[in-house]
């Protein structure tokens, strides 16, 4: 398996993805305390210091439109982005898949740690500060 590479200035390449929905843990809302989002631009979840709050990607091939607005303690420390998915059966039917991916807008460091500070007694939210303050 490869890992996933930067292939131009904004694509991304064999990204692991997985699935999730509303009626997992985590509920209806995402980390910003906003309802998840099923439509037109879609929520995702991924660890903030690889790919930061507010990054915005389309899967390649598609039409399908994620903007990352969550995070997962179980990707902290990974390259995987999580996809919100409408239904259990469509989160089973995505399962894992290696996609490349086209960024459109990267996100904000900024607002990544104005989120994560006040949670930073978590100790994989103080993974995710730490490898956000490391970023140049």
């Amino acid at each position: 398996m490869r890992p996933a590479t930067i292939t131009g200035a904004r694509r991304i390449a064999n990204v692991r993805t997985t699935a999730y929905t509303h009626t997992e843990r985590g509920g209806r809302r995402n980390a910003i305390g906003v309802r998840l989002s099923g439509s037109q631009v879609m929520s995702a979840s991924a660890d903030w210091s690889r790919y930061p709050l507010g990054t915005r990607f389309q899967i390649v091939g598609t039409a399908d439109r994620y903007v990352i607005d969550d995070y997962g303690g179980a990707l902290i420390g990974t390259n995987t982005i999580d996809l919100y998915k409408t239904s259990r059966s469509s989160m089973r039917q995505w399962g894992v898949r290696h996609v490349d991916i086209d960024i459109i807008e990267w996100g904000s460091k900024e607002q990544s740690l104005k989120v994560l500070n006040p949670r930073r007694k978590n100790r994989l939210i103080r993974r995710m500060i730490t490898g956000l303050e490391q970023k140049a």
